[in-house]
């Protein structure tokens, strides 16, 4: 199987590029110290399409394939990993689940959230599949509403968004998912969270009171919910790896800029062979996560399984956005660890993509089940 972008994907990526680095690249720095992105910027992004990309066609969104998502996140990443964090919590957890489940009262909310006239989010269910999950209680009255209990440690792109997805259970096996129009009495959502990373990404905790919400907020319940979740699983790791790739790229880029750029010991010190060497462990490193990152999307845009290989690209993207940050803030010596140093936000940023929604031990123990399956 050939998962190399075509021509057209990659003047699709080129042109999310020059937005990214015109754009938000400029903004970066500052929302990263506000925590949150301005107005303005939002609106832009709007206008890019961006919102709208895993939003099918007919509710009005652009409906790309695996690809052409994974690449937008990676250039997005790269000028801004935060921006790439709003677009996974309003693509991954809101609108795929939102159109994948397709109620038909979707499609003028959909239509919103696809332009960006209106920001969603949701939180991760860890393990949703799994008996016993930390999530909120769900209970069916006998006028069809649902009243919900319990607490959530990160909504994300709260509590800016408008729109949340919701994921509750109603047994020790049943899990479901629910939209959210609108917070109304009996949801309370706190301040942002004072993050270390992805600053400019807000998400803050949430409390469920006697949240009620009608039927027709339903989205999936029981099995298929079950499968909705595992599938959203796959999705939002695919998703944090194309984001961990385009901070490792942005972190590479600085480095050997700065190794070309700077000069010590009357010379550059890019022409000192530990360095060399270091660079291109770098870039081998990084060329070899994009790679697992490509061929997960290429197998879901062919209808293959692909959850074992995006596990595989989160786990090997993440450790390589950490690593390659790591380095450089090493190769910038003492500027690399000022605030006004990108390298530094990229360092956050990068440790972020081993955390979210799954750590790396838990990658490792779902790579070792697919190797060795354990009896449950």
């Amino acid at each position: 199987m050939s998962f190399a972008p075509g021509r057209e994907h990659l003047l699709f990526q080129r042109t999310v590029r020059r937005f990214a680095e015109g754009v938000l690249r400029p903004a970066a720095a500052d929302a990263d110290e506000a925590g949150r992105f301005g107005p303005t910027v939002l609106a832009q992004v709007a206008q890019t399409g961006l919102f709208g990309l895993l939003v099918p066609r007919p509710l009005g969104g652009a409906g790309v394939d695996t690809l052409r998502w994974v690449l937008a996140l990676e250039a997005v990443a790269h000028a801004s990993a935060a921006m790439a964090s709003i677009l996974i919590a309003h693509g991954v957890l809101a609108c795929w689940p939102f159109a994948r489940t397709a109620p038909a009262h979707a499609d003028p909310l959909l239509s919103r959230l696809a332009r960006g006239e209106a920001l969603a989010g949701g939180h991760w269910p860890p393990h949703a599949v799994t008996a016993g999950a930390p999530l909120p209680t769900a209970t069916r009255e006998a006028t069809g509403t649902w009243r919900l209990h319990g607490a959530l440690n990160r909504l994300h792109n709260a509590p800016t968004a408008s729109t949340y997805v919701l994921w509750a259970r109603t047994a020790p096996d049943a899990v479901l998912a629910l939209f959210v129009g609108a917070p109304g009495p009996g949801l309370t959502i706190g301040p942002p969270r004072d993050e270390l990373g992805l600053r400019g990404a807000p998400a803050a905790p949430a409390i469920l009171d006697g949240y009620t919400l009608g039927g027709e907020a339903l989205l999936a319940h029981g099995a298929e919910a079950s499968t909705l979740a595992a599938e959203l699983r796959d999705l939002h790791r695919l998703s944090v790896a194309a984001q961990a790739l385009g901070i490792a790229q942005a972190a590479l880029d600085a480095a050997t800029h700065y190794a070309g750029t700077r000069q010590q010991f009357g010379q550059l010190i890019g022409r000192f062979q530990g360095l060399r060497w270091l660079l291109a462990d770098l870039h081998l490193a990084v060329e070899g996560a994009r790679l697992l990152v490509y061929r997960a999307a290429a197998l879901r845009d062919a209808g293959e399984p692909f959850g074992p290989v995006a596990a595989l690209a989160r786990l090997a993207a993440g450790q390589t956005a950490t690593r390659v940050a790591t380095k450089a803030v090493q190769v910038h010596g003492g500027y690399g660890y000022l605030r006004e140093s990108p390298v530094q936000r990229y360092l956050r940023d990068a440790k972020s993509t081993e955390l979210a929604g799954d750590t790396s031990a838990t990658l490792r123990d779902d790579i070792a089940q697919a190797l060795l399956p354990l009896d449950a």
